[in-house]
Formats: structure tokens, C-alpha cells, sequence
């Protein structure tokens, strides 16, 4: 009876241990906007929070690009994506059904910087400073809503040129923390950033604002949020999209929520970028997708 009981006891912690084992895998990426120990500290801490919510094992997978973030969503490495407005846009093109069912508070009303060395001698102004002509500018990565999607559009509107044509030369810096460190280097003399990392930037002491300053603010606009792939519930189970976003919007915990940085996340939808998927289609950024 003894070795009977015994033989029980084990079966049920070895089947209790593969159960454990078995929990579906969830992964989750994002754009890779700034640097990357900065990105693994803050979703390697939504992780943890949606393991704890879902009941699944979650993992979040860094990139090396927006475009490479936006193939692991069509290709279902992940389910699930913090994407820029335009990168979102081009993800939820690649994945039909797709849906963008989240964004930060302040997403709603983004903006961008236009940030210049003090050797360029341009001066802030309320409109965008027809000074900045013939100087270099960089973007951040071309696929960037905020460093380079909508700073163009500006651009365009201003000068009715291409930026090819309204600068001695463009560059394209990859992510919103190396354009600061280029543009307060010298290296371009002005240039285009997310608003929040620049503020963050400044409120931490890693920017010399007696060498880079901000010249012009652009109009408010919808940038990022979470976006899940249209088949979602048929991996996951019934109801796992509508558990998923519940747990994003009740996301409470000051510290994860500061590393973004954002007040809370609040409900979002696709409609609420068409604004920028009209934007990116008029100036061809949506060609290939």
C-alpha cells in the first residue's frame, strides 16, 4: 500500500511538473527606439507582469530594427508588438485581422522636436524655422513615426521639397538616443526626435543643452501602441485578446509604466491611425506593404 502510494504521489508531481512545462509560449517584441539596455529593463518587466496576468509564458524578443520587428509579427515569432504609429500601420498591412488594441495615455497627443547644435545658430521659433534650410539633418530610423514619418511631413509642408532637396545632407541615425548624441555631437546639425525621449534625456543629465537645444515642436498626433495579430484567440484560446488587453489597460505598477514613459494605457483602435497611414501613403512610405 505504501509503494502504491508512493507510486501515486510521484505520478502526480511528474505530470504536475510537465503541465508546468506545457504552459503556451507568448511572445512579444517592439521597436527598438532607443537603446537596448534601456528596452530589455522596461518590457523585460511587462513580461513579468503578463506571465502573472495570463497564466502563460511570456517572452519578450528584441530586435535590431523596425523592419525586423514588423517581419517577426508577419511571420508569428511574435503575437503581440509595441509599434510606433507607422510601423503599426505596416505590421497590421502585413497581418490581416491584426488589431491595435492599446496605446499609452500620452500617445494620444505624441509629438516630435526638431532639435539643432548651437553652431547651426537657428533660433526656436512657433513655426518650423525656414533657417534650417541647407544645413544636414538626420531622421531617426526610417520606419519611425516620430524621427521620421511625421518630420518630413512637416518638412514637405514647409518647404514644398522633398527634405533631399531642402538640406546639404540627410542621415538616418537608426533610433531617437543616437540622433541626440549625433546632432549635440556636431555631426548633423539638426535633427528630428521623439519628444519623451528627448525630455527623459534631459531630465536624467545625458544631454548638454548648452550645445543641442530644441527649435521647433510639431502639432500633436496618435504615435504608438499594442498590436495583436488578427489569430490570436485561435492560438491562444477563446478570449485570450480580450484577457490580453484588459491586463494592458489595468497595468498599474508606477515603476513599468515609468520606463515607457506613460501615465497608464488607454483603449485604441485602427482607426485611430489613419491619419498616419493617409500621411504615409501620400509621401510613399507604405509602397511595399
Amino acid at each position: 500500500m505504501r509503494y502504491l502510494t508512493a507510486l501515486l504521489a510521484l505520478l502526480v508531481s511528474v505530470c504536475g511538473h510537465a503541465a508546468d512545462t506545457q504552459r503556451p509560449q507568448f511572445t512579444f517584441t517592439a521597436i527598438p527606439d532607443q537603446n537596448e539596455a534601456e528596452l530589455v529593463r522596461r518590457f523585460g518587466s511587462v513580461a513579468d507582469y503578463l506571465s502573472q496576468q495570463l497564466q502563460v509564458d511570456v517572452k519578450y524578443l528584441p530586435v535590431k530594427s523596425y523592419p525586423a520587428a514588423i517581419t517577426a509579427f508577419r511571420n508569428n515569432q511574435v503575437q503581440l508588438a509595441w509599434f510606433g504609429g507607422l510601423s503599426g500601420v505596416q505590421a497590421r498591412r502585413a497581418v490581416p485581422g491584426s488589431e491595435a488594441i492599446a496605446q499609452g495615455y500620452e500617445d494620444q497627443f505624441f509629438k516630435s522636436y526638431f532639435i539643432a547644435h548651437k553652431s547651426a545658430g537657428i533660433k526656436a521659433g512657433a513655426e518650423l524655422p525656414k533657417a534650417i534650410a541647407g544645413h544636414s539633418f538626420t531622421f531617426g530610423s526610417k520606419g519611425s513615426t516620430s524621427g521620421r514619418l511625421m518630420p518630413e511631413f512637416y518638412v514637405r509642408q514647409a518647404f514644398g521639397q522633398a527634405p533631399e532637396k531642402v538640406f546639404s545632407r540627410v542621415g538616418f541615425s537608426g533610433d531617437h538616443s543616437r540622433t541626440i548624441a549625433l546632432v549635440q555631437s556636431g555631426a548633423y546639425e539638426v535633427g528630428a526626435v521623439n519628444y519623451s525621449v528627448w525630455d527623459k534625456a534631459v531630465a536624467n543629465g545625458e544631454v548638454d543643452t548648452s550645445l543641442v537645444s530644441v527649435i521647433w515642436t510639431t502639432p500633436t498626433y496618435a504615435d504608438y501602441q499594442w498590436t495583436v495579430r488578427g489569430d490570436l484567440d485561435q492560438q491562444f484560446g477563446a478570449g485570450f485578446k480580450q484577457r490580453l488587453t484588459k491586463a494592458l489597460l489595468a497595468l498599474d505598477d508606477r515603476k513599468v509604466l515609468d520606463t515607457f514613459p506613460r501615465t497608464r494605457f488607454v483603449p485604441a483602435g485602427n482607426d485611430t491611425y489613419k491619419a498616419i497611414e493617409q500621411t504615409a501613403t501620400a509621401i510613399g512610405l507604405l509602397n511595399d506593404f
